[in-house]
């Protein structure tokens, strides 16, 4: 952003989003600060639809956010990452999960948390479908894992929003499979070209991470940006 002009394309490409209710902009610092009720990723094309970039700089409390990065183990894919899945905890038991990817092949997709969060052997290892673990027997536990489905276009791209009400504690570490397969209750997802596997880490809150360089590359922000873009990363 160069001047008043800028703030007010990216004001009116977000106020165009339901459930923005406010939109801050500082040119010195090139922060734009929003409060509402909308997709991370929706904020950041909405962004983007302007001809500008945008990076992501938190959301939620330092102990209540966490980020998937979801990458196919098909040996014969060469960009593996292909999907992102961003949450945050906004009530004592509901989570949010904003979840996008692309790539993959149109038609519906099934997003499920795993028991373990092993992915050495990619979906097979992340073991079944994260049950609850607190009802009166094995029998009587309900699958918490099951998020939801989303729709990939023929474009390769879909993208989601799921409110849970489950917590981030009980995610982290844990395995996310998205994949054309539908396992079920019991049975496990097989390896192919179209099943993404992630683990489930916590990420930093809004203004927890205020790195202008990172001290292991030396890179800015943006420059890290654009080598992950081309990695694949949403």
């Amino acid at each position: 952003m160069t001047c008043q002009s800028c703030v007010n394309d990216i004001s009116g490409s977000l106020y165009k989003l339901s459930g923005i209710q406010k939109v801050e902009a500082n040119l010195k610092d090139q922060l734009v600060t929003i409060e509402g009720t909308v997709a991370p990723s929706a904020i950041v094309a909405a962004i983007q639809s302007t001809g500008r970039d945008a990076i992501l700089r938190g959301s939620g409390g330092s102990d209540s956010s966490a980020v998937c990065i979801l990458e196919t183990h098909s040996t014969k894919v060469s960009d593996k990452v292909m999907g992102l899945a961003r949450m945050v905890q906004v009530a004592p038991n509901l989570t949010l999960i904003d979840l996008t990817i692309r790539g993959l092949s149109p038609g519906r997709y099934w997003a499920t948390v795993r028991e373990a969060g092993d992915i050495s052997k990619g979906a097979i290892s992340t073991g079944a479908i994260w049950r609850d673990a607190t009802a009166a027997n094995e029998a009587a536990t309900k699958p918490k894992g099951i998020l939801g489905t989303v729709d990939v276009g023929k474009d390769g791209v879909g993208g989601v929003f799921f409110d849970k009400p489950v917590q981030i504690w009980e995610m982290i570490g844990r395995g996310m499979v998205v994949s054309r397969q539908h396992d079920g209750e019991g049975k496990f997802v097989k390896n192919d070209e179209d099943t993404l596997v992630g683990v489930v880490a916590r990420s930093a809150g809004v203004w927890d991470n205020d790195k202008t360089v990172c001290s292991c590359s030396g890179k800015t922000l943006w420059e890290e940006r654009k080598d992950e873009v081309r990695k694949g990363m949403l």
